[in-house]
């Protein structure tokens, strides 16, 4: 069956919100979250080993502890979306590296940490579009080369 303009439109800005969460944890632009979860949002990072709580506590948390990891890269591949109206339930894989260098020609490369999984969102439509009301970190791998 063909997609709506509507489930088209959807699905580009659910997949804009997926790059904008990249692009805050892997920047440290840690305000760009709140264009990512609403203010009442549930994350949960514990199975890499981070915090479960509210955006803001999330923020806090990934501002005190990524600067050890200044080259950091989150690749999100394709995800699967289920639209039903003003709520989506959204599967995405991931891969992140992190480095202790931004300068990969500087760095050591036994200190890459690397890692994959899935992220798994519930969004709703809000007045300012797409929202992640829930994610949890589904960690499949790790690998540490200390």
């Amino acid at each position: 069956m063909p997609m709506t303009l509507q489930e088209l439109s959807d699905r580009a800005e659910i997949a804009e919100l997926l790059a904008r969460y990249a692009r805050a944890v892997d920047g440290g632009e840690w305000d760009l979250l709140d264009t990512v979860f609403t203010g009442d949002a549930e994350i949960d990072l514990s199975a890499p080993g981070g915090p479960c709580g509210t955006p803001e506590a999330v923020k806090a948390w990934l501002a005190d502890t990524l600067p050890a990891w200044p080259g950091r890269q989150h690749l999100i591949g394709p995800a699967s979306v289920d639209l039903a109206g003003d709520a989506a339930t959204v599967r995405a894989p991931f891969t992140d590296t992190l480095s202790p260098s931004r300068d990969m020609a500087l760095a050591d490369v036994s200190g890459l940490t690397r890692g994959g999984g899935l992220y798994h969102h519930r969004l709703r439509r809000t007045d300012a579009g797409w929202r992640s009301e829930s994610m949890r970190i589904e960690q499949q791998w790790r690998t540490i080369n200390a």
